[in-house]
């Protein structure tokens, strides 16, 4: 399988250097993640071809080289697309002329018609209204649809959703997850939000002061201790579930994780389908017996994996479900009180609403 070849440096005037000797996996979705001046920018303007990384620097994606010691493509050979945080339309033409301009720029058969975008990006309402007429999410979907439009081989993303209310920016992810489903083509998508990141991302690439810290799959490295994710206060794991059932009744929902029933607010989906569920650290507790009697309805049984070793007031604990994985952050003193250890097998208690459903899996 190809892969995206990144193999750069880049120096500007104000002191900061971008490091970067890594490999992405050239299909589905890799979210770039790290704190503001981080280089999470500076990364995609480089493989974009809008800055220019130190001479012997190298970015190919498969067999197609961007740039070596030997050859520097310009920004518009590449076939990229490119979505910034503003969405940056041309404020004389209207939602369809937009649109027509990508189409004009692609030189090659598009992965899907004209209208299969305006679709599922849910564009085709308004594709005679001008740009100024359009909400901030509107014009951030129009702006996707455009860069879809002109064939790209990449799709990079930088914060598209920073400058939309809650609303839009849960339309236009729900319009990425589309995408990223029908689509074979690969995307960036830079953001600091991890709750954010959680809902789009299948591999994870960590930024930390103009270098990578860590890659790997999103699941993976959200359930880990040993990186600067799980000292986050928004730490968090990410469990693949299936949709075991309905209860009616009580209008909930039963996931099936490794075995064990998790129950969440009643979802509209049929059994058998996989969802992606996201469980925050500081809503799950344990126990060393099996509560009798508890308001919290899901209680499972869980081999403690990890210890996190601090002298800080709160600790993180990794909890083994089979082949996933849980983090619960519990207080020193408790820890010490139930004399938790490595190997214990114990029940972690979650909170049901603690249970957001994040995406359909991408699997």
């Amino acid at each position: 399988m190809s892969t995206l070849l990144i193999n750069i440096r880049y120096t500007s005037g104000n002191d900061f250097a971008l490091t970067m000797h890594c490999e992405l996996p050239a299909h589905g979705v890799t979210a770039i993640y790290g704190p503001s001046g981080s280089g999470k920018t500076t990364l995609l303007d480089c493989i974009a071809g809008l800055r220019h990384p130190d001479l012997g620097s190298e970015i190919r994606l498969g067999d197609t080289t961007w740039l070596s010691p030997a050859l520097t493509l310009p920004p518009w050979q590449r076939r990229i697309g490119y979505v910034f945080q503003e969405a940056r339309l041309f404020p004389h033409l209207d939602v369809e002329q937009n649109l027509r301009f990508g189409l004009s720029r692609s030189g090659q058969k598009a992965p899907l018609t004209y209208d299969e975008v305006a679709d599922l990006l849910e564009l085709t309402a308004f594709r005679s209204r001008h740009v100024d007429a359009l909400s901030a999410g509107q014009k951030q979907r129009v702006a996707i649809a455009r860069a879809l439009l002109s064939a790209p081989r990449l799709l990079l993303l930088d914060e598209p959703l920073a400058n939309l209310d809650h609303a839009a920016s849960r339309d236009c992810l729900r319009c990425l997850q589309r995408l990223s489903q029908e689509l074979r083509l690969p995307m960036l998508y830079v953001s600091h939000d991890i709750e954010e990141v959680s809902q789009i991302a299948d591999h994870l690439l960590l930024l930390e002061a103009g270098r990578m810290v860590e890659q790997g799959s999103l699941l993976s490295l959200c359930s880990r201790l040993d990186t600067h994710l799980s000292r986050e206060e928004k730490a968090a794991a990410i469990l693949t579930a299936t949709v075991a059932g309905h209860d009616s009744t009580f209008g909930l929902t039963k996931l099936s994780v490794e075995g064990q029933t998790l129950l969440v607010n009643r979802l509209p989906d049929a059994p058998g389908l996989q969802r992606r569920v996201r469980v925050p650290a500081r809503d799950v507790s344990v126990c060393r017996e099996r509560p009798g009697d508890s308001s919290i309805l899901n209680i499972v049984g869980v081999t403690i994996t990890e210890v996190e070793d601090t002298d800080a007031t709160r600790l993180l604990l990794r909890l083994s479900l089979g082949s996933q994985h849980l983090l619960a952050r519990i207080t020193r003193k408790s820890a010490v009180e139930l004399g938790l250890r490595t190997g214990d097998k114990v029940y972690a208690q979650v909170k049901s609403a603690a249970l957001l459903i994040e995406t359909v899996d991408h699997t």
